[in-house]
């Protein structure tokens, strides 16, 4: 036992003396090779923004594909008007995505969906249902337009009551 607490000693005193001198070496990895899932933290937000586009669908166009609205050219299950086409080709563009969107992918519900998607995406990773709900109705200044505020209250409200409805069974 004394042996052992003489070389303990002699062991603390070198590492104390010779600070330079490396006990072990850490291998750094590249960042790129590091992957970290959050499989569940993201499941959550997607349905979420599901939860979203569902109570829009409905206060947009009651769920009918083939609802238009001629005064402003908005068509679809999201009543999509040509300039949000046009911004959504012009995202895509910037990511180099090799998608592009037609003025008739606004009558696909699939499609019109995945326009929202881009668009949410590029503009409002981190906003709110209201925000991203105000802005899609009424364009980049959605938040300070009076009337995108009685669209956000449909849009709760729907919320609210699928919400509800979801509980029920």
């Amino acid at each position: 036992m004394r042996n052992f607490s003489i070389m303990l000693i002699g062991l603390l005193c070198t590492s104390v003396n010779a600070p330079e001198q490396k006990l072990y070496e850490i291998e750094r990895l590249p960042t790129e090779q590091i992957k970290i899932e959050h499989k569940q933290e993201i499941k959550p937000i997607v349905r979420d923004l599901e939860d979203l586009i569902e109570a829009m669908v409905w206060v947009e166009s009651k769920g009918d594909p083939k609802a238009f609205a001629k005064r402003e050219d908005a068509a679809g299950v999201l009543q999509i008007r040509p300039i949000m086409v046009n911004e959504v080709n012009r995202i895509l563009n910037i990511k180099k995505d090799d998608r592009f969107y037609t003025l008739d992918d606004r009558w696909n519900e699939t499609k019109s969906i995945e326009m929202f998607y881009v668009f949410v995406d590029y503009y409002h990773k981190d906003s709110s249902y209201e925000e991203i709900a105000r802005c899609w109705n009424g364009g980049p200044k959605g938040l300070q337009k009076k009337q995108t505020k009685r669209y956000w209250k449909k849009v709760q409200n729907t919320l609210n009551k699928n919400e509800d409805s979801s509980y029920r069974g």
